[in-house]
């Protein structure tokens, strides 16, 4: 176990014990190259941000969008963050893979 597990897993704790919900995102397939591989983890943290990571930039940000809306609905999210092709950034994607990120809300009562 690394340390970011062991922040992610703290900052669980701390969201049941403060009584609020946080969503768990994690690579679950990768495709070409990717800058997390299977098995990687992000927690978001409505209240306190995020703690680890599923990649960063604009594909992260998706994830982000997703995890929120998986709180708000209470049901788990597949995104797909195809990073071939950034329309956002003037240099393109560095990486070129894509990541299916599996995304699930978890409720204070839950844990």
């Amino acid at each position: 176990m690394t340390r970011e597990d062991v922040d992610i897993y703290q900052g669980i704790l701390d969201c049941r014990e403060a009584g609020r919900p946080c969503a768990m995102a994690t690579v679950v397939a990768t495709k070409g190259s990717t800058p997390r591989k299977n098995g990687a983890k992000m927690l978001v943290d409505p209240a306190r941000g995020l703690i680890g990571t599923v990649g960063g930039g604009c594909g992260e940000a998706e994830v982000v969008t997703a995890a929120e809306r998986a709180l708000e609905t209470g049901e788990p999210i597949m995104v797909r963050v195809d990073l071939t092709d950034d329309p956002l950034s003037w240099t393109g994607s560095v990486c070129g893979g894509v990541l299916e990120v599996f995304v699930e809300p978890i409720y204070p009562e839950g844990l």
